[in-house]
């Protein structure tokens, strides 16, 4: 294959050059490829739902990172808030909070005169598809304006773009509960009785957990990172109760090898398994989970453990069993996507979560991520799917050579490379990735 044979195929009609480029999503990814692309000169708006930057990371705002500062600030973002005076967190090595990398780094960024005009707060894409055709038409179709159909609050709207790149993440469409990857019979009764990954137990979500029998299920880090804070509150708390459910006989966690450089999360198996040894945490195991069903204030959940019919009382289950991507906006969009995860199918032989860890993910730019849609981009952790493996620097790579493909800078789009961490086995964590 040659860059010829990778070259943009939307051309720059007459219309189209008028036209900016789309990003989904005002989080880390998307604000890092507005970065890239104020940086080439190249128009662009940036659509967030939320009402203010990195409103989604906000909602996991304060849980920790595993990665460290060193390995969350993308390049061409850098360099501009440099060029306003910003200067980067003094300890390099040092995790901060969701929290702190919105107040610290993506706020600014977003705040910067080269960014802020184009970010449009409030405003929900709820469709991408091409101007005038559906997905069958073909004819044409790589030279015809994509059209985003916007919900400004309550007022809908269609607008034009050139491209879009989608970094609209996947924390807000997490995994059902139920082990068929279906919402469990009986859920819309109990849905006030199911909370969302990574409450704050320390804070917003205190009162409400505390002296309660909490249920948290999932093998990954979210759980992980819960059942820490369910057991600190249990110790000020003694009568708050936790367990902890899983689908399979074990959990699937990152190793506890010294040579993860991500510390905070190598530790985080090791804290379970010794919380669940002393009894502070009760393990139930191999449960797989069909039904819940009202029980008192509380809910029972229902299923078979190692093939017999089994049942669960709790007061409030945490649904921590990780994310996938929505793809329902994306009906009218020719997209290419692995059978299995969900990704770019190019992408997903590199993430694999059965034989990568984050650590392992080769570099890869715009020609892993394409499409049958020229110009359209998954960006982010909705490129990775439901695989968990995914790293913020990973993303900012991906969005450097998208935009450079965007900008016809071929040689640059082709010439992907990156610096990871060394990482145990990954599993599901904060907004699904490692961080």
């Amino acid at each position: 294959m040659t860059l010829l044979d990778l070259a943009p195929r939307t051309r720059t009609t007459p219309r189209l050059a008028t036209l900016p480029v789309a990003i989904i999503g005002a989080g880390p990814i998307g604000l890092a490829a507005a970065a890239h692309l104020a940086e080439r000169g190249i128009a662009f708006d940036v659509f967030e739902a939320g009402p203010a930057p990195a409103s989604g990371v906000r909602l996991w705002g304060h849980t920790r990172l595993f990665s460290p500062w060193r390995h969350l600030v993308d390049p061409a973002a850098q360099r501009l808030l440099e060029r306003n005076g910003w200067t980067a967190p003094a300890d390099l090595d040092t995790a901060p909070t969701g929290h702190e990398l919105a107040d610290r780094l993506l706020e600014p960024l977003a705040a910067l005169e080269e960014i802020a005009p184009h970010v449009h707060y409030g405003t929900r894409v709820t469709a991408v598809a091409r101007e005038g055709m559906d997905r069958t038409r073909t004819a044409g179709r790589a030279d015809t304006p994509f059209l985003l159909r916007i919900d400004r609050g309550g007022e809908i709207v269609d607008l034009a773009a050139r491209a879009v790149i989608d970094a609209s993440g996947t924390y807000t469409t997490p995994n059902p509960l139920a082990s068929s990857g279906l919402d469990p019979l009986g859920t819309a009764e109990v849905s006030d009785r199911i909370l969302h990954a990574l409450p704050d137990v320390a804070g917003a979500d205190r009162a409400r957990l505390t002296g309660r029998d909490v249920t948290v299920v999932g093998a990954g880090h979210s759980a992980a990172n819960t059942l820490l804070a369910l057991a600190a509150l249990a110790d000020e708390e003694p009568e708050t109760r936790v367990t902890w459910l899983i689908r399979n006989a074990g959990a699937v966690r990152v190793t506890t090898s010294p040579d993860d450089e991500l510390a905070d999360r190598a530790r985080l198996g090791s804290r379970v398994d010794a919380l669940v040894d002393t009894g502070r945490i009760r393990r139930v195991d191999s449960f797989e989970i069909s039904r819940v069903a009202p029980y008192g204030d509380g809910i029972r959940v229902i299923g078979t453990r190692r093939g017999e019919p089994a049942h669960h009382v709790t007061d409030l289950v945490v649904a921590a069993t990780g994310f996938r991507p929505n793809l329902d906006m994306l009906r009218e969009i020719r997209l290419d996507l692995d059978d299995i995860v969900e990704a770019p199918r190019r992408l997903a032989p590199l993430i694999d979560p059965n034989v990568h860890t984050c650590g392992t993910v080769e570099p890869h730019g715009f020609a892993e991520l394409r499409h049958p849609e020229p110009g359209f981009f998954l960006a982010g952790m909705k490129s990775y799917g439901r695989a968990p493996t995914f790293l913020l620097a990973t993303g900012y790579e991906q969005v450097r050579s998208i935009t450079a493909w965007i900008a016809g800078d071929m040689a640059a789009a082709t010439t992907v490379s990156l610096t990871l961490p060394t990482t145990g086995v990954c599993s599901t964590d904060v907004g699904g990735s490692c961080c």
